[in-house]
């Protein structure tokens, strides 16, 4: 570890506002999938599909801690790939037909017995996680490779993130509509070929990201480390760590708050044509968010700016609970809010996972740039399956049956999972942030040291 603290000021890679652009329009394509999922899955399975919410919540959950666990295995591969496009780029192309392919099963509605069903629905979720996995690994492993500059991290995942929830917008607006039109009534086929279109889109905007991206930042030429060393490496990495359990607790909040919006709409307000404004309404306004995150990174340090987010955020949620059900308004308002508060908490996230992989090799010598997101998003994927088990839980306990009036246990059960609950989660993600320790004087150091070491090499 070098410890000089005279080292010269590095010499920070600058990225071309069409290469910034490029690299966030793949997220667009993520959410066409992952929105789907968050909003509409769970609601598909109860009310199209036709398992039990016990049986949907029960699948939703071991798919993701299996599929959790497959992501360190694609992290280090993308790591071990080697090839004339990079590390990270070619698994766009890789991966984008069977991705969409997988999405179509998922979301089709085979004649089946219910077991039959559950199985159908076990294999083709888990198909298609292990496909988003496969292209969203890489990608994430990207954005820490394009450029050194924490500033510029910050921008560009800022920008990737409007696009996500450009993209999350779009999905929650249009896809009741089109399951409606494609279907002409037939809401199975409606799902089905819904999913063909956001599939295809989905392709498209992965091409475009692959062809105006590039790898700058490579690991040491002479790293030799086995995937057991990696692993060893994050778990002594505090400042991962830290993002670790943050990323898990955030996910749980949000997760709760998306899922149980159908939920809340029909059964509690009674109007379920308003999710087709609610969730995008939120989206948009986390888009927002999300582009004033590196004007809010120039003037607050970023666990500061964290820590502050999610106290917000835990405030407006609780806030949520005593709004009566017939103030629409108020409801948008106060979701409009969160959206905003909650907007710049992934471009700081990704940005800070970038950071750790720095951080990592300037401790270590050793460089597991997609490994480090992998791992990260291992933790997202344990928060969103634990999500779906509060809320089957929740639902279980409260008599929670398809289609019919909800008892007055049942629509209270809704409300607290779009209030208090995903508000003691946001409560607990501040206090986990208290442990992080790079700050910017810290990340200025470590990249002089990192450059220094590559000249002397060179």
């Amino acid at each position: 570890m070098n410890n000089n603290n005279n080292a010269p000021p590095p010499v920070l890679v600058r990225l071309p506002w069409r290469e910034k652009i490029s690299y966030g329009l793949a997220d667009s394509g993520f959410n066409f999938f992952w929105m789907n999922i968050a909003t509409f899955l769970m609601i598909f399975y109860t009310d199209v599909f036709g398992i039990s919410a016990a049986a949907a919540a029960s699948m939703m959950f071991v798919i993701k801690i299996v599929n959790a666990f497959t992501d360190p295995i694609i992290g280090a591969a993308a790591d071990r790939t080697n090839t004339r496009f990079g590390k990270f780029r070619p698994y766009l192309i890789w991966m984008s037909l069977p991705l969409a392919a997988a999405g179509v099963l998922t979301y089709t509605t085979p004649d089946l017995s219910e077991n039959g069903k559950i199985v159908w629905a076990y294999c083709t979720y888990l198909l298609m996680m292990v496909c988003y996995t496969c292209i969203n690994i890489p990608y994430n492993a990207l954005s820490g490779v394009m450029s050194n500059d924490p500033q510029e991290r910050s921008t560009i995942n800022g920008l990737r993130f409007i696009f996500a929830f450009g993209g999350a917008t779009l999905v929650t607006a249009a896809t009741p509509s089109l399951v409606e039109w494609l279907g002409n009534g037939d809401e199975k086929l409606g799902w089905q070929l819904t999913m063909a279109v956001w599939g295809i889109a989905a392709c498209i905007l992965f091409t475009i990201t692959f062809f105006n991206t590039r790898e700058r930042i490579a690991p040491p030429p002479e790293q030799k480390t086995n995937v057991w060393q990696d692993v060893r490496d994050l778990t002594q990495n505090r400042p991962w760590v830290v993002l670790f359990f943050l990323a898990l607790i955030i996910m749980i909040t949000i997760t709760l708050r998306t899922s149980s919006a159908a939920y809340y709409f029909k059964y509690y307000v009674e109007r379920p044509e308003l999710m087709a404004g609610f969730v995008p309404a939120y989206m948009a306004a986390a888009a927002a968010g999300a582009a004033c995150t590196p004007i809010m990174t120039k003037f607050i340090d970023k666990k500061i700016l964290m820590m502050i987010l999610m106290s917000i955020t835990g405030v407006l949620s609780i806030a949520f609970y005593f709004i009566p059900k017939d103030q629409i308004t108020l409801m948008f308002a106060l979701q409009i809010m969160i959206g905003f508060v909650l907007g710049p908490k992934s471009p700081l996230a990704f940005s800070m996972y970038a950071d750790t992989a720095d951080y990592n090799e300037w401790r270590t010598g050793r460089r597991a740039t997609a490994m480090t997101f992998a791992a990260a998003t291992f933790s997202q994927k344990l928060g969103t399956a634990l999500a779906a088990a509060v809320m089957g839980s929740v639902f279980t306990a409260l008599g929670y049956v398809a289609n019919t009036v909800q008892s007055a246990e049942s629509q209270s059960g809704i409300v607290w999972l779009m209030s208090f609950i995903p508000a003691l989660f946001a409560f607990a993600a501040v206090g986990v942030m208290t442990f992080y320790h790079l700050d910017k004087h810290q990340l200025v150091k470590i990249q002089s040291d990192l450059i220094a070491r590559k000249a002397a090499i060179v």
